[in-house]
């Protein structure tokens, strides 16, 4: 048991000082990019994609924002699934409350039956488009952009060597439930992994339309599950890069409980296991951040039982330093997200102490909450999402099993919860 111990107290303090280092690249990034914004006149002519199905909590506010944009030369494309469904209501009244006339509403109009129902939507919107639009920007309904979003995420295109920019979302920790607080440390690693790997965000993410046709990706996107992990490597084939844009931390105030969490991490890790090009460097990320820490544990616990104190207390010492490092790490990073996010004129609230008590808890919550989601997810074959089944054989093998139009009886009681 010795030799265990040793082993993984020297692992644990071996994976901090990783994150250390890879956390300090991020704010390296963060603080030295700038913003090289275009005229007018270079932005190109842009479409913004928002695929809908159910009305998620802050869709108004989302559209809202996506309607008053300081670019010249831009239309919003709205597919919403059916007619029937919450978000063609609200998208409607948002589009006459904000008189907009450079926006158009279509439902989905044709379900395929090998590919996501978003996939699905995103295939049409594109295809759909004339040759007088130079860029494609595809959101999420869970984004609130600042005024200069679209402006930022197109600039850096003019870059030939770029072929796609992107953001990523920063969820709150000071939710009602521990689902959101999880989720929330969680999604920090996610951040600076992301960053790393250039791996895009579909919900903020702009590719110039050349390079869609050239890369073949609405192909690929009519036989997949998802379509942003898989674009760096298809990107990275034909010689292009994926930019993130550090103005583009977008604050993301939705709620989640742990149940629902454990669903959606689910097909997370599912998706991510199909498309992400690191998938086994996520893995071997996964055991460091949640085997050994929770062996850690499991040899204090029984360090104590066999009354061996002196072994104990060192055990703990080392899980103590390695579980306040990472905390660390996170309030470290969150304020430098908070910065980003002021600079923006968006505001975001201060981290109290019962909150930063409540992240110290919720590391080691985290990790179980995680491996649980992990280990759940080896041999699944079918996922559910917004109330729609598919099974899943391979990355280019999805088969849509059951589908129907989401209705307002399906919208969670909580309006505050994710989708």
């Amino acid at each position: 048991m010795e030799d265990l111990a040793i082993f993984l107290s020297k692992s644990l303090m071996g994976w901090l000082v990783i994150q250390v280092c890879l956390t300090l690249v991020f704010i390296w990034y963060l603080r030295s990019s700038k913003k090289n914004l275009l005229p007018d006149d270079q932005l190109p002519k842009t479409a913004v994609i928002l695929c809908l199905r159910g009305a998620d909590p802050f869709l108004p506010r989302c559209l809202r924002s996506l309607l008053n944009q300081n670019y010249p030369h831009y239309d919003l494309k709205l597919i919403v699934d059916s007619h029937e469904d919450p978000a063609w209501k609200i998208a409607s009244e948002s589009i006459t409350e904000q008189e907009a006339t450079n926006v158009q509403i279509s439902p989905l109009r044709i379900v395929r039956n090998n590919c996501s129902l978003k996939c699905s939507s995103l295939v049409q919107a594109v295809r759909e488009l004339d040759d007088s639009y130079k860029v494609v920007a595809l959101v999420d309904a869970d984004t609130i952009v600042h005024v200069n979003w679209l402006r930022e995420l197109v600039s850096p295109l003019g870059d030939a060597k770029v072929g796609a920019t992107t953001g990523n979302r920063w969820y709150v920790p000071t939710g009602r439930y521990w689902g959101s607080l999880v989720r929330y440390i969680g999604n920090v690693s996610t951040v600076v992994q992301m960053f790393v790997f250039q791996i895009p965000w579909g919900g903020s993410l702009a590719v110039k339309t050349e390079v869609l046709r050239q890369t073949e990706l609405l192909d690929k996107w009519g036989q997949a599950l998802g379509e942003d992990f898989m674009m760096h490597d298809i990107l990275k084939k034909h010689g292009f890069q994926v930019k993130f844009v550090p103005s583009l931390l977008i604050v993301n105030r939705e709620e989640t409980d742990l149940s629902n969490l454990i669903d959606y991490l689910k097909r997370l890790i599912l998706y991510s296991r199909l498309y992400h090009p690191r998938w086994l460097a996520l893995v071997s990320e996964s055991v460091s951040s949640i085997l050994f820490p929770t062996a850690l544990i499991i040899l204090i616990l029984e360090s104590f039982l066999q009354a061996k104190w002196e072994a104990a207390i060192l055990l703990l010492g080392c899980y103590g330093v390695y579980t306040v490092g990472l905390l660390l790490i996170m309030l470290v990073l969150e304020l430098e997200v908070q910065r980003v996010v002021r600079s923006n004129d968006q505001a975001i609230a201060k981290l109290s102490g019962a909150t930063i008590v409540k992240m110290l808890i919720g590391i080691p919550l985290t990790q179980w909450v995680y491996g649980l989601a992990m280990l759940s997810s080896i041999w699944i074959s079918t996922v559910t999402w917004r109330g729609v089944s598919y099974r899943v054989q391979g990355p280019w093998n999805v088969r849509l099993v059951e589908y129907r139009p989401y209705q307002w009886l399906d919208q969670p009681i909580d309006n505050k919860v994710s989708l």
